[in-house]
């Protein structure tokens, strides 16, 4: 179909805007990643912007040297296989009933479920329940405080009910299936593009996540490396509040500043890896739990 002047003029204004809001949104990731492997005193002169700088690879050295940051990275990636698991059974043993038109009471229990959403106990109260059950300064308070999103679970359970055919199912019990049986092989292999959707949404909570190791954990052997990050974040701005005369001061910040960079892409970087992956599913996966219903 052919495009007047003025849909060709508004076409390339689209382009130009949505080129302009992408490299808003990449700069910031393309300029830790140059500044990390730069010399970080260029880096703390403001002399790397666009291309890198004297190469350094000191922050991925003393970062690799680090054994208390790898020791963080190795748990981040504990808790965010750990969890993501866990909140995938959760969701899913929640969504299901809920999704089931003869589950008797379903509109009940879907009120209380949503009800915690937008009302909790709060901190404190939160805190001396995690006390009185003994998981302080433990594996499971990194896991099972966040093992539901009710979302996540309310995106899954419109997915159950507007994209896996109720057909299909009705065969399958006057098969002889069970809810179970129905379950664990009609909707779920049906059911790949909310799975990745909620592998994703789970997965980067979990990795991100640094509340709650700062209020529940005190062992410095279970912080996961958001904490080691923020540390080093912390002590570069207190370090950037005085007087760096002192030649060991100076070096110590700049340290800190490549090790801050190259913490950042290690970071980031299991996160990017597995985005690629989920895509496909991630997409479709977003517009029919999201939308339909």
């Amino acid at each position: 179909m052919a495009q007047s002047r003025g849909d060709r003029v508004v076409e390339w204004m689209i382009y130009a805007a949505l080129g302009l809001v992408s490299l808003v949104v990449l700069y910031p990731v393309f300029f830790v990643g140059i500044a990390s492997i730069s010399n970080p005193e260029n880096v703390m002169r403001g002399e790397v912007w666009l291309w890198p700088k004297n190469l350094s690879l000191v922050g991925y050295e003393r970062l690799f040297a680090n054994s208390e940051l790898m020791k963080g990275y190795g748990n981040t990636l504990l808790y965010t296989v750990a969890g993501t698991l866990l909140n995938l059974v959760m969701t899913i043993a929640a969504a299901y009933p809920l999704s089931r038109p003869d589950f008797r009471g379903r509109t009940v229990f879907t009120i209380l479920i949503v009800f915690t959403m937008f009302f909790s106990g709060g901190m404190i109260p939160t805190y001396l329940l995690i006390k009185d059950l003994g998981m302080l300064d433990t594996f499971w308070v990194m896991i099972i405080p966040s093992a539901l999103s009710v979302w996540n679970m309310l995106i899954m359970k419109t997915f159950f009910q507007n994209s896996i055919p109720k057909e299909i199912q009705e065969a399958a019990f006057m098969d002889g299936c069970s809810n179970m049986k129905v379950l664990l092989r009609i909707v779920l292999p049906l059911s790949g593009p909310v799975l990745a959707v909620m592998v994703l949404f789970y997965a980067v909570g979990h990795w991100n996540s640094y509340f709650n190791a700062l209020i529940y954990l005190s062992d410095r052997d279970k912080y996961p490396l958001q904490l080691f990050l923020r540390e080093i974040l912390v002590q570069g701005q207190m370090q950037e509040m005085v007087d760096i005369s002192d030649d060991s001061l100076a070096r110590s910040m700049m340290d800190a500043e490549a090790i801050k960079y190259a913490a950042v892409i290690i970071t980031n970087l299991p996160m990017l890896i597995l985005y690629p992956f989920l895509q496909k599913y991630f997409i479709k996966g977003v517009m029919i739990g999201a939308v339909k219903g």
